[in-house]
């Protein structure tokens, strides 16, 4: 392989990395230690021309090809082993436009970068939690986070995609220029080609109320019927995901609650910060809670609040559920497992999916679960190998359990390698569409490192 990739590197403006190469291992690592894959070569592309090069040199040296924006894909589908990956990290630029509140951006910038990029303007992205994820996975798999239940999805705010296909063609996708390929690339993953760049429509967001708020565990069942129901009535404003943890033992945290295992809500309130203390009395007035750092804060601080926690080379399995509702037996379950949290790090989140994601139907894009009111994530979590059993255990162990209580398929940015049902489930009457869309782009299934659709 090391001759056919001199002929790539005199094509390529960014770098061609071999085993051989010095940065080779910094080149392969993501962010999930518990994925070791040994690639061919890594392209780190830095702009269309690069991709479209390695496109075309990949399928004519009938390797197997993965696609790697943030590495955060708890799967590893960033990486292939004994193949080429097409590296968009380097490819970071961001175009903001202020008068009409939208923002070309490219496909290696993590949500840190975008709201660095965004904050000085005020406005937002609706995205994630963790400011070191990546923008391509995120959005192709649909996005959840702090601004859903206010502006929707990330894909809900995506204008226009630009796209290199499996035949190394680029193409722009978006509601009058293929319409059909811009439905699918709203929820549908990497499946259809290589994203080079992507056109968001931004929120009128800058300092928010937010922050985290824990309860006790003896109070636990309380708290999820408490948040059940006063979220189910809350203005599109307040946002909140709920969480068992752990608490860090350092500060801001008291020393007094430090390794502790508690309940908690994550909050985020976008409307008037004059307001926020009244919005706020009611969840304050019930507990009360043993912590509250929740306050007005910076857009981008919130979204980069568990950064330190949850830094790249951590053990990872991730599982994950949809929820419709929060049942006496699901809430029963929750506690059971999340009273049993194996690590520090090891974690679930029910994260709100209702609000202005309930204005979008489950067939106008590829995301087809907007009927569900929460996309569950269980997490096993530490930064020691020796650890990885206990916590996929607990992790599995976690969402066997719940699965009588949940809608059946998951969000698939939180899904592992599961199987083609567990895809198709997640995907449900969408599926089909989807298989016929890769059909018509990608016959030959030269993008399948991912939560594959298969052509149909």
């Amino acid at each position: 392989m090391k001759e056919e990739a001199t002929q790539l590197k005199p094509s390529i403006k960014g770098t061609v990395i071999l085993p051989e190469d010095e940065n080779y291992d910094e080149a392969r690592t993501i962010y999930n230690a518990m994925i070791d894959k040994n690639p061919s070569i890594i392209v780190k592309c830095i702009d269309e021309e690069d991709v479209i090069d390695t496109v075309k040199f990949t399928r004519k040296n009938n390797l197997e090809v993965s696609i790697r924006s943030g590495g955060h894909n708890g799967a590893g589908l960033a990486l292939v082993e004994k193949g080429l990956v097409i590296d968009l990290s380097e490819m970071k630029n961001i175009e903001v436009d202020a008068k009409t509140r939208t923002a070309v951006i490219g496909p290696g910038n993590t949500l840190k970068e975008i709201d660095k990029a965004t904050h000085k303007f005020g406005l937002a992205l609706p995205s994630g939690i963790i400011g070191t994820t990546g923008i391509g996975g995120i959005t192709l798999g649909g996005g959840l986070g702090y601004l859903s239940r206010k502006g929707g999805l990330t894909i809900d705010n995506l204008l226009e995609c630009k796209v290199v296909l499996a035949n190394g063609e680029l193409v722009t996708a978006n509601s009058q220029t293929n319409s059909d390929l811009f439905w699918a690339l709203r929820g549908g993953g990497g499946n259809f080609g290589v994203v080079v760049s992507f056109k968001f429509k931004l929120l009128e967001i800058k300092n928010v109320y937010g922050g985290p708020m824990f309860w006790p565990l003896e109070k636990a069942t309380e708290a999820m019927e408490f948040y059940d129901e006063f979220t189910k009535n809350a203005s599109r404003d307040l946002y909140g995901f709920f969480a068992f943890l752990i608490v860090p033992p350092a500060e801001p945290f008291p020393k007094e609650l430090w390794n502790k295992n508690v309940c908690g809500v994550l909050w985020n309130y976008t409307g008037p910060i004059e307001n926020a203390k009244e919005v706020f009395e009611p969840i304050r007035k019930f507990g009360p809670p043993v912590l509250d750092f929740v306050a007005e804060i910076p857009m981008p601080a919130l979204n980069t609040m568990f950064d330190a926690l949850y830094p790249p080379g951590m053990q990872w399995y991730w599982r994950a559920h949809y929820i419709k509702e929060l049942t006496p037996e699901s809430i029963k379950v929750n506690i059971r497992h999340g009273s049993k949290i194996p690590t520090l790090h090891s974690t679930t989140h029910l994260y709100p999916i209702d609000g202005a994601v309930h204005d979008v139907g489950n067939e106008e894009t590829a995301w087809a679960h907007r009927d569900a009111r929460w996309a569950q994530v269980i997490v096993g979590v530490d930064p020691e190998p020796e650890k990885a059993n206990e916590v996929t255990k607990w992790c599995k162990d976690y969402f066997d359990d719940l699965k009588p209580h949940a809608m059946g398929g998951a969000y698939v940015n939180f899904m592992m390698e599961e199987g083609q049902a567990r895809i198709k489930s997640s995907y449900k009457g969408n599926y089909e569409r989807l298989a016929k869309i890769k059909a018509k782009y990608d016959p030959e299934n030269f993008f399948h490192l991912n939560q594959n659709i298969q052509p149909g």
